[in-house]
C-alpha cells in the first residue's frame, strides 16, 4: 500500500474521481439510515469535510467513531491528517488513515451513502455551503465556527436545520462547560438585577486594513486554489492566506475577522443568558480607512429591545491591542484579576457584575459592596439558584450522543445561526459605513436598499 504521506495531486484526483461541475441539488432532506435511542453504542460512519489544522485539533474527540471518508482541496493536508491519525491514535487512527479520499465534498456526499454524520471545519466561507449540502443529504452535522459568512446565510442554515430533524452542533465549545451554563442560570434568575450593558472584548489585533494584493505567489503543488476560494471571489494566490482562521480570516472576502471568529464565542453567553433575539440598531466604529481586510481595532454596538422580563440592553464588542470594557467597569475587575483580562464578557447589572472569559467560561461575580469576585458556582447569592440546564460529558460527545438518538444538542444551528446574526449585522454596519436600523424579520436595513448586497453576499456557484 502506498504510504499516505506521498499522496500527489495526480493520485489524489485518481482516488477522488473527477470533480463534477454541477450543483448537488436535492429537493428535500433525505434519510440516512436509522439511528434510534436504542442504539447508543453503535459507531457512526463519519466524513470529515476539510483536513486542516482545526480538523486535526478536534479529531481526537470523534476518532473513536468510524471515519470512513475525508475531503480536502489540498493533497498535503489530507496526507498530514492521515499520518497524524496513524501515528497518534492507534487502531482507530490506522482505520481512519484508510478512509476514502475526496477532493470534492459534493462527490463524497453523493457517493458515500453509508455516512451518518459529517464534521465541517473548512473555513468560514465554506461552513454554510457544506453544512447545507450535508443536511439536505440527510446527514447529521458538526460545524466549526463561525457558522455563516452573511446574514442571509445564517438565516438559510437556521431554517434548513429546523426542517432537517438531524443533530447539529456549532463549535462554540465554551457553551458546553458547567460554568457557562451556571452563568446563564444565575443571570436568568435575576441575581444581578436588570442588565442593560454587556461588553465583550479580546486584545487580538490584525495589521491595519489593506487592499488585496493582486501579485500572485506560486500555487503550492497539490492545492486546488480555485476550489479553496470556493463561493468567495477567486483572488490571486498569496501564501499568507493559508494557515487557519487568523490567516484567511483577516480578509473580508474569506472571513469576517475577530468579530465573527471570536464573536461566535463572546456573543454566545449574552445571547443565551439574556434571550436576546435580534438587534434593532447596529453601529461600528473603526480608526482607519476600511479597505479589503478587517481593521486593526474595532468597536461595535448592538441595541436590543425589552423582551420577556428583560430590560433593553446594549451589547458591545471591542478588539485590538487596547480592547477592554469602559474604564468605570474595568476598575471593578482590578481587585479580582490585578489587571483587565486580555479577553472577557462582562455583564453590568443593577445589583452587581458577572465576568467570564471570551468563551463564556469560568464566570465570576460580585454584588454591590463586595471587593472581589467569586466563582458562579461558589458565590453565596448564586447557591439558591436551581440547576435548570443539562450538563454534558463534553462538547463533541453531546453531538455524537444526539446523532445516536440521545438528547438534542444545546448549541444546534437553529440557535447558533441567531448568534451568528449578531456578528454578521455588525459586518453590514462596518461595510455600510454608518449605523443601521435592522429589520431582522425582513432581512433588511430599514430605508437602505443599497445595503442588500452586504446582507446577501454574492457567491460563485461553480463549487456549490
Amino acid at each position: 500500500m502506498q504510504h499516505h504521506s506521498r499522496t500527489t495531486r495526480r493520485s489524489f484526483l485518481k482516488r477522488a474521481g473527477a470533480a463534477g461541475a454541477g450543483v448537488l441539488a436535492l429537493p428535500h432532506i433525505l434519510s440516512s439510515g436509522t439511528l434510534g435511542a436504542g442504539a447508543p453504542s453503535r459507531k457512526l460512519n463519519i466524513a470529515m469535510l476539510a483536513c486542516g489544522s482545526r480538523s486535526r485539533q478536534i479529531l481526537p474527540s470523534f476518532i473513536g467513531e468510524n471515519i470512513v471518508a475525508i475531503c480536502d482541496v489540498s493533497a498535503s493536508q489530507i496526507a498530514q491528517t492521515q499520518k497524524m491519525a496513524a501515528d497518534k491514535h492507534g487502531e482507530s487512527g490506522a482505520a481512519m488513515a484508510r478512509a476514502k479520499v475526496y477532493e470534492d465534498y459534493r462527490k463524497l456526499l453523493e457517493t458515500e451513502k453509508s455516512v451518518d454524520a459529517v464534521v465541517v471545519a473548512a473555513g468560514q466561507r465554506w461552513h454554510v455551503p457544506m453544512s447545507k449540502a450535508a443536511l439536505l443529504a440527510g446527514k447529521h452535522v458538526f460545524c466549526e465556527k463561525p457558522l455563516a459568512h452573511s446574514v442571509a446565510e445564517a438565516r438559510e442554515i437556521r431554517e434548513i436545520a429546523r426542517r432537517s430533524n438531524r443533530a447539529t452542533q456549532i463549535g462554540a465549545q465554551g457553551g458546553s462547560t458547567d460554568t457557562f451554563r451556571r452563568s446563564m442560570e444565575v443571570i436568568q434568575a435575576g441575581v444581578l438585577g436588570q442588565i442593560r450593558e454587556v461588553h465583550c472584548w479580546i486584545t487580538r489585533s490584525f495589521p491595519p486594513s489593506a487592499p488585496v494584493d493582486r501579485n500572485a505567489d506560486p500555487i503550492p503543488e497539490g492545492l486546488n486554489w480555485d476550489f479553496w476560494c470556493g463561493p468567495s471571489p477567486l483572488l490571486p494566490f498569496k501564501k499568507y492566506y493559508l494557515g487557519g482562521c487568523l490567516a484567511w480570516g483577516r480578509w473580508l472576502d474569506f472571513g469576517d475577522g475577530h468579530l465573527a471568529d471570536m464573536g461566535a464565542h463572546g456573543h454566545n453567553l449574552p445571547w443565551r443568558a439574556l434571550r436576546l433575539g435580534a438587534a434593532e440598531r447596529v453601529s461600528a466604529e473603526i480608526y482607519e480607512p476600511l479597505k479589503d481586510s478587517y481593521p486593526s481595532a474595532t468597536k461595535f454596538r448592538w441595541d436590543f429591545a425589552a423582551r420577556e422580563n428583560f430590560a433593553p440592553v446594549a451589547i458591545w464588542w471591542h478588539d485590538g491591542p487596547k480592547a477592554g470594557p469602559p474604564e468605570e467597569l474595568a476598575k471593578q475587575l482590578l481587585p479580582t484579576y490585578g489587571k483587565v483580562p486580555n479577553d472577557g464578557v462582562l455583564f453590568a447589572g443593577e445589583k452587581g457584575i458577572l465576568c467570564s472569559n471570551a468563551w463564556g467560561v469560568n464566570g465570576v461575580m460580585k454584588l454591590a459592596g463586595e471587593e472581589k469576585c467569586r466563582g458562579v458556582n461558589d458565590h453565596e447569592a448564586a447557591k439558591p439558584v436551581p440547576v435548570t440546564l443539562p450538563r454534558t460529558k463534553g462538547h463533541m460527545q453531546e453531538w455524537l450522543d444526539a446523532c445516536k438518538g440521545g438528547p438534542p444538542t444545546f448549541q444546534g444551528f437553529a440557535t447558533a445561526a441567531d448568534v451568528a446574526e449578531i456578528a454578521m449585522t455588525g459586518i453590514v454596519a462596518l461595510r455600510f459605513g454608518k449605523p443601521i436600523e435592522w429589520d431582522s424579520k425582513a432581512l433588511k436595513v430599514k430605508g437602505a436598499p443599497q445595503a442588500d448586497p452586504l446582507i446577501h453576499r454574492e457567491q460563485r456557484k461553480k463549487w456549490l
